[in-house]
């Protein structure tokens, strides 16, 4: 447990590039009482792995919440991650997963962790799990061999603590201000990427609340590529960039490219580079500010607050018109 724990530590360090390290875990057998598949969690998000201490289970507490522990004098909710995606411990929930997830800290009791692996990005793929239903954002192939390598599916933190914690930030939408008040020009669209459900959905109300058009995109690389294509229709037409993009709202974690390399490539590029690129992220901490600001982002929002978002929004617009 000593040796996961130094790993993370020392991998939420790492200069930041297109790759990521996944923690794998396993939950037991599925439904119909199979092999036990593979699950992963990036490491960013880890804050630490213990062994299950004692749950105190609160009156009224029901599945998929196993009540409350106490670390170190924090009390955190647990979470049965096995009952969230349809799975059956076969020798019970033995260890802990404690995360910081959007400023808020809660562990996913799980049967036992594999290990850590450094994959590329572009080794996973943004899919849909039988097995794991909604809560499985992406499928990470773990080595070269693409018709017999092993596979684990990348869980959806953020659909799992929406779902089963749900809050209603989302439903703050109100008085976020226009966009044609902040220089969106007319005919500008702003360049969103997430691939997760529930971020995608709350940043289209946002956005929609904002009157500010955008185009959605559910990986870096999907973005990346509709950027180049308005920048080669705007150099076509002899026109600026910001005739055709407002600015780019990018997660940090992504299929095939992250946002780290997405805004690294559009800094640049001599002709992109002064389009506004807002990291909104449920990555948190000085690391990963710290690597936002080298790859040359103008903004780091942590999800999700419309009001706050909005504002990062408007404040990066007013300052590059100004």
């Amino acid at each position: 447990m000593d040796s996961f724990q130094k790993e993370i530590d020392e991998r939420t360090n790492l200069t930041a590039s297109n790759k990521f390290e996944l923690l794998l875990f396993r939950l037991g057998a599925d439904a119909y009482g199979e092999r036990s598949e593979l699950f992963g969690i990036n490491v960013f998000k880890i804050r630490e792995i213990v062994p299950m201490p004692p749950v105190t289970k609160a009156a009224g507490t029901q599945s998929p919440m196993l009540g409350m522990v106490n670390i170190r004098g924090q009390i955190i909710s647990v979470i049965d991650l096995p009952a969230v995606v349809g799975c059956v411990p076969k020798t019970g929930l033995n260890i802990l997963l404690v995360t910081e997830y959007a400023r808020s800290t809660q562990a996913f009791a799980v049967e036992s962790v594999d290990e850590i692996v450094r994959l590329e990005w572009s080794q996973v793929l943004s899919a849909e799990s039988k097995t794991g239903g909604n809560f499985v954002t992406s499928i990470a192939r773990l080595d070269n061999d693409q018709d017999a390598g092993r596979l684990a599916q990348v869980l959806d933190v953020e659909q799992i603590l929406h779902e089963i914690m749900p809050t209603d930030r989302d439903m703050k939408m109100e008085n976020l201000g226009k966009g044609s008040k902040h220089g969106v020009k007319a005919g500008a669209i702003a360049i969103a990427a997430d691939d997760s459900k529930v971020a995608r959905s709350l940043i289209e109300q946002g956005l929609h609340a904002m009157e500010i058009p955008f185009n959605m995109h559910i990986t870096g690389a999907e973005a990346w590529l509709k950027i180049q294509k308005l920048a080669q229709e705007a150099r076509s037409e002899g026109r600026p960039i910001s005739d055709k993009i407002s600015f780019v709202l990018t997660d940090l974690e992504m299929p095939e490219m992250d946002g780290f390399t997405l805004t690294r490539n559009i800094k640049r590029d001599e002709f992109l580079k002064n389009i506004p690129v807002i990291i909104h992220s449920s990555l948190s901490g000085s690391a990963n500010e710290d690597h936002v600001k080298s790859v040359g982002a103008d903004a780091y929002v942590a999800k999700f607050e419309a009001n706050v978002l909005a504002a990062s929004i408007f404040g990066v617009l007013d300052r590059m018109a100004s």
